[in-house]
């Protein structure tokens, strides 16, 4: 094999490679391992098509240019938040912070501890919080937070809701994880609070993954109708269609909201260099959205989301 058609196979794979991930993309689904898992990075496969574009260039492979464009193209244009946005018509009624943040099995509860002091949310969802975290979070943080509610679990199955504001039982989602829900009572306006925790897209697992998706969607259908938070690790970023079908019942994305829409929270390692927007904080049309900031905490593969929205009633 010359090298120039070693410089042409190549390319061909990497822009085979990426264009089955645009496929599925452009169809409106998810597909089968491991393009789930790639869609997540999908503003990153800029980095093989470009590669795949300069071997078209060396080689003088001509066909493998237009394709090149082509695949850039479309990843230009998918790179664009997806979702509505706009600020609500109808004058302010509350303001308030919200912070969600998976601890990684309890292991950072002391560093999200020292960061809720520090950033004071007025509301906090918790995720993989396994007993010991929910014990230390009961035990530090009760007085500034007197309301709570929980799914309690071990390892990554554990949820907390802390609030300044009071809260009334609501229904959990059902799900492998806890996804406990509340109603807060905002300065006398109801707001519907969830936590979001869907079980991850691994192999072998999708469908379990695309059903607990399932089951926040039909959530958010019904809950967008009125004021509601939903929130947490979603495992799925804007490149999911199952995320995507959320956020098409009415929900927005707050970090989108305040210009903050790509910026990564997984894994925190890599993060914001590289990685995938998987924890959101989703409001209802009610809200507007501010200053997200993307905090580091020790001890966990998550960044948290820190952002302050603003409740709005009718004109």
């Amino acid at each position: 094999m010359t090298r120039r058609s070693l410089g042409i196979w190549t390319a061909a794979l990497l822009f085979a490679a990426v264009s089955a991930v645009l496929g599925c993309r452009l169809a409106d689904t998810d597909g089968i391992t491991p393009v789930p898992q790639l869609l997540a990075f999908l503003p990153w496969l800029l980095a093989p098509a470009g590669a795949g574009l300069a071997l078209a260039l060396l080689t003088r492979w001509w066909p493998g240019t237009v394709w090149a464009a082509v695949v850039l193209g479309l990843l230009a244009w998918f790179v664009e938040p997806y979702g509505s946005g706009g600020e609500p018509d109808g004058r302010a009624l509350a303001s308030f912070r919200v912070l969600t943040s998976n601890v990684e099995f309890g292991r950072a509860t002391g560093a999200l501890v020292t960061a809720v002091r520090e950033e004071r949310p007025d509301v906090v969802f918790v995720e993989e919080c396994e007993y010991g975290c929910s014990a230390t979070l009961r035990r530090t943080l009760a007085g500034d937070y007197p309301y709570r509610r929980s799914v309690e679990g071990g390892g990554s199955t554990g949820s907390v809701i802390l609030s300044r504001f009071p809260l009334r039982a609501a229904p959990p989602v059902p799900a492998t994880m806890g996804m406990p829900g509340a109603v807060a009572d905002v300065r006398g306006h109801a707001v519907r609070l969830q936590l979001a925790h869907p079980m991850p897209p691994l192999p072998g697992q999708l469908d379990v993954w695309r059903g607990e998706l399932g089951k926040l969607r039909d959530f958010a259908a019904t809950a967008a109708r009125s004021p509601a938070i939903l929130a947490g690790d979603f495992n799925a970023s804007q490149d999911h269609a199952a995320f995507r079908a959320i956020l098409d019942t009415g929900l927005r994305d707050a970090a989108r909201l305040a210009g903050s829409g790509r910026t990564p929270t997984w894994p925190a390692r890599t993060a914001p260099a590289i990685g995938a927007q998987i924890d959101h904080v989703l409001v209802s049309a009610d809200f507007s959205a501010r200053d997200a900031r993307f905090l580091d905490l020790a001890d966990t593969d998550h960044r948290a989301l820190l952002v302050d929205v603003t409740l709005h009633g009718s004109r």
